[in-house]
């Protein structure tokens, strides 16, 4: 056995906490190391030829590198010494960055712990033994999770790179929150005229299945095959026979709150969410139809000249293989009601939300694009801003920002001075966070061009007073108190994770944070993969972003799904569990805690039943090897033995 140990310095990064040289040299003393040396970057084209150097002219067999993080490098590595001839699992990382140099501050005790780690690094690369990936093919379709500009704009991508793709949509429209804005930031362009062609797009494309009214219901596989069962929801009307002549729409005499528009105004039962919507078909609600509440009613079917309409259709689940998954499933506004109770905790008319004022200044809106009180229908003169409500703010546990607050503020007080000329618009704000192009020039017309008053702090309370509203804030700049008394009040509320991301996650085994906005791989190097292969994020699902945010990660993503099918075939990773059958007393708690449903039951020929591990679903994770009773559960590359003698090692 002859083992080499390659030690990083990276610069100072290591070297300037941990004396790398007396590492390399307390290396070569250890049993079974044949050559030991420093270099100041492991991981550039020199450091990784000197490693190629060192394996073929000392037939070293085994190899230790000291250096960072292995999420960091150590496909860099495997790869590096699969080039010099050695197997490629042959290798072991030891992390004396991260775990030394970065949090401690003493030399000594920091090279001494690197020392102790290399040495564990030796005992567990000595009882390594070869590992060989293996292919599966692939199928070469894609589920998109999401309607919205994320979602069609990837969808677009992988499809026309000649991949079929399912667009799953849980609305009646694709769109989503982009359609229901009136102009974007900072050019004030029309929104659905940007975004109309691109749905329009989507549904005629021919790479392209579009499927409203649907969710995820289970999903099952692994990164090349996703058997995914989806639920198509009944909507009691037949997409293939509407016209969207809107007919039923106008008869419904059942009253329903509109969510397309931010619930300002009504809609009916049954109904289209807006003109540009695509599929251009309506929906019943049946909690609102009163045909389904009272028994009574009939009417949109008696109207309807296609005869689409059908009160016994049910909910349908279809199961389908797919490839690659890209969730692109959006954001909702954070619900500021009980969170903001001296904001009137959505009991005063006239405070509205942002996407709310944003359906009143839309000329396809319920008000048509005329700005008007809830209250009393008056036209505003005074209105209001008050920005980072959900966000920004650790008393409602809502720290993170939303990135995009500060700009639709400006947009929108600019927009206000456009349709109310007479009208004066004050913004209250923490501080301005206007980074992307042309944002910073944005918010200074908002103030300069159209006069928008800026004060610095914080809201602490609106209360209504002789027909008004009085704002109670504080403004930091002048040092004082500020009354401002306010026709209408906007308020900016934050980012919140789509209703049910979290669940969608769990059914797709990945991560996701504490305000179930879905998590990344690697927020550097993997910023739209997750930890579950073959699946990828796209848009505000992952965070808070604007819309070119959105779509240039929905390139991204797109970008990954084409490359990863565009092989037929994928390499599996060897590193998976294992189970000694002749061992296994059949209890299953393996199989019970597998998060991948990677295990199943192998009858033998002595008729016990075993676990077997099917190798292309397993992920790797551990979590198998230690819920079993009698310990015959192993993991590739990481044996009971080689931890064991890791742990011996540091008794010594």
């Amino acid at each position: 056995m002859r083992i080499g140990v390659f030690v990083c310095q990276c610069g100072t990064n290591i070297a300037g906490t941990v004396a790398t040289d007396k590492v390399a040299e307390a290396a070569l003393a250890m049993r079974d190391v044949l050559h030991a040396e420093t270099l100041q970057y492991t991981c550039s084209d020199p450091g990784q030829r000197a490693i190629i150097d060192a394996v073929q002219k000392k037939g070293l067999t085994r190899v230790v590198i000291a250096a960072c993080s292995p999420r960091m490098h150590e496909t860099t590595f495997r790869r590096t010494i699969g080039q010099a001839g050695m197997n490629a699992y042959m290798m072991e990382m030891v992390n004396i960055r991260e775990h030394c140099s970065w949090i401690h501050s003493d030399i000594d005790t920091a090279t001494d712990k690197a020392i102790d780690l290399v040495q564990k690094g030796v005992a567990r690369v000595r009882r390594q033994v070869p590992l060989y990936s293996t292919t599966v093919p692939v199928t070469r379709r894609v589920l998109v999770i999401g309607g919205g500009v994320a979602g069609i704009q990837a969808a677009l991508d992988i499809a026309d790179s000649g991949l079929p793709v399912t667009l799953v949509e849980r609305g009646p429209t694709i769109g989503g929150n982009m359609a229901r804005l009136d102009k974007t930031f900072p050019t004030l362009d029309c929104s659905s005229c940007i975004l109309t062609p691109r749905m329009v797009e989507a549904k005629q494309h021919e790479n392209i299945s579009l499927m409203v009214n649907t969710e995820i219901e289970q999903v099952r596989g692994y990164i090349g095959n996703f058997e995914v069962d989806v639920r198509k929801k009944a909507t009691c009307v037949i997409e293939d026979k509407c016209t969207g002549c809107m007919i039923c729409q106008e008869k419904c005499p059942g009253k329903a709150p509109d969510e397309f528009n931010a619930g300002v105004g009504q809609s009916k039962a049954i109904s289209i969410p807006f003109p540009q919507a695509v599929p251009l078909v309506a929906a019943l609600r049946k909690e609102h139809c009163r045909r389904f509440i009272k028994g009574k009613c009939g009417v949109c079917k008696k109207v309807c000249p296609a005869d689409a309409v059908d009160y016994e259709q049910e909910d349908e689940i279809t199961t389908e293989m797919f490839g690659a998954v890209v969730v692109a499933t959006g954001y909702e506004l954070y619900d500021w009601r009980e969170a903001y109770p001296d904001y009137g905790g959505g009991q005063y008319p006239d405070v509205v939300t942002s996407l709310q004022y944003e359906r009143m200044l839309s000329a396809s809106g319920p008000t048509a694009g005329h700005v008007q009180r809830p209250s009393d229908g008056a036209e505003p003169k005074q209105v209001v801003f008050v920005s980072c409500v959900g966000s920004r703010d650790e008393s409602v546990g809502r720290p993170l920002c939303c990135s995009v607050g500060c700009m639709y503020i400006a947009k929108q007080a600019i927009l206000t001075k456009e349709h109310i000329p007479d009208s004066q618009s004050y913004v209250f704000y923490i501080d301005i966070r206007a980074t992307g192009k042309g944002y910073e020039e944005f918010t200074r017309r908002a103030q300069k061009e159209f006069g928008a008053i800026y004060l610095r702090g914080r809201v602490g309370k609106i209360y209504p007073s002789n027909g008004q509203l009085v704002v109670m804030g504080t403004d930091t700049l002048s040092g004082g108190p500020v009354e401002i008394e306010a026709d209408l009040v906007v308020l900016a509320t934050g980012f919140a994770a789509a209703r049910g991301a979290g669940e969608l996650a769990r059914k797709l085994n990945i991560s996701y944070d504490q305000y179930e906005f879905l998590s990344e791989s690697h927020p550097k190097l993997r910023p739209v993969e997750t930890t579950t292969g073959g699946i990828f994020l796209a848009g505000a699902c992952q965070a808070p972003k604007d819309i070119p945010d959105s779509v240039a990660q929905a390139g991204a993503a797109a970008a990954k799904v084409i490359g990863l099918l565009s092989r037929g075939e994928i390499e599996t990773s060897p590193m998976v569990a294992a189970v000694d059958q002749l061992r296994c007393i059949g209890c299953f708690k393996c199989r019970d805690v597998c998060s991948y449903n990677a295990i199943e039951a192998l009858e033998l020929r002595d008729g016990r039943q075993v676990a077997k591990v099917i190798d292309s679903l397993c992920q790797g994770c551990g979590v198998c090897n230690v819920a079993c009773p009698p310990s015959v559960v192993s993991l590739k590359g990481y044996t009971d033995n080689q931890l064991i003698a890791e742990t011996m090692e540091l008794l010594r």
